[in-house]
């Protein structure tokens, strides 16, 4: 049986692997290149956060309107701990990725009993909780946010002052994440997940306890939100009351969408042309930034309603030769 390719088709997962190699050499070579390695460090921190976000709702199916908390949680924990309890950055950083999935387990066994609105409605009420702890909180300095995180030396060995050593630093993390996501989609337990997202009665009907699968999925996703928030923190020197409010909670919702749902890469385009708007339109047109973004949103949804990704996969998908 001849391959796509020989049959004149385009052989997708060829091409997936090339685009991958060819994304991953551009990010390794992007602060050489002119840009500006903070941007960088920023749009791989949010890439990560829209992974997180894309592995329960592109895979398991379900919307959470309160995926900031976790990011917030995290950049606070951190935060405190770096710069008040002499926390090395990795002891820190770890300490974040776990009160994420500290909350993430207390959250999702709460809501992971509802569906549809009703989880997204307890995720978001949970979420506005939390943010209220953080607004109240005397460690967490209120509306001024928490300033001056140092980032330290990694393991006591690697300096991070330097912003080309710490964006290589979130490089490495964001690759592991990436990796982790494909291979937890491949495994059979993401299977299993993708099973539940496309017909949930017919997952129970097979056997599958599929509250724990959900349980399980959430409590992953708001971890790697916890990473994410607490890379942030340690990068940046800061973590505010922005990154626990529920308009990060829409923007990680409009990167996956943007990028396209379901997919691998389409989160990591989202964020970064989210992240990317917002760093090029935030001088020239001040709060109209967010309208900006709004109508591109909208007409994504109308003209790619896949995503940019998503519509891209499509068209190769149709492209391939019918099997006889």
């Amino acid at each position: 049986m001849s391959t796509s390719s020989e049959s004149g088709g385009v052989d997708i997962q060829r091409w997936s692997k090339i685009a991958w190699g060819v994304g991953l050499a551009l990010l390794i070579a992007a602060p050489f290149l002119g840009v500006y390695p903070i941007f960088m460090i920023k749009a791989l921190c949010f890439a990560i956060f829209a992974c997180a976000f894309n592995l329960l709702l592109g895979y398991t199916g379900l919307l959470s309107f309160g995926h900031a908390a976790y990011l917030g949680a995290a950049a606070y924990v951190t935060g405190w701990l770096v710069r008040s309890a002499g926390f090395s950055p990795e002891l820190g950083i770890l300490a974040g990725a776990l009160s994420g999935t500290v909350l993430g387990a207390i959250v999702g066994f709460i809501a992971i009993r509802r569906q549809g609105i009703y989880f997204a409605m307890i995720t978001l009420a949970m979420a506005q909780m939390i943010y209220f702890v953080w607004l109240q909180a005397p460690f967490t300095g209120g509306e001024d946010g928490l300033q001056g995180v140092p980032r330290g030396t990694l393991f006591g060995l690697i300096p991070l002052q330097s912003d080309l050593v710490m964006y290589f630093v979130v490089l490495a993390a964001f690759v592991g994440v990436f990796l982790g996501v494909v291979r937890i989609v491949h495994s059979p337990y993401g299977q299993v997940l993708k099973a539940i997202r496309e017909n949930e009665p017919r997952a129970i009907s097979l056997g599958y306890d599929v509250d724990k699968y959900k349980l399980l999925a959430f409590v992953l996703s708001t971890t790697l939100a916890g990473l994410a928030g607490a890379l942030k923190t340690v990068a940046l020197g800061f973590a505010t009351l922005s990154d626990a409010h529920w308009s990060l909670s829409g923007e990680v919702v409009l990167m996956t969408l943007l990028g396209g749902m379901g997919t691998f890469a389409g989160p990591v385009v989202g964020a970064f042309t989210i992240i990317g708007l917002q760093n090029f339109l935030a001088d020239r047109v001040g709060s109209w930034v967010t309208v900006i973004i709004g109508v591109i949103f909208v007409v994504c949804v109308v003209g790619f309603r896949r995503g940019f990704v998503g519509e891209l996969l499509a068209w190769l998908r149709r492209r391939q030769p019918k099997q006889p």
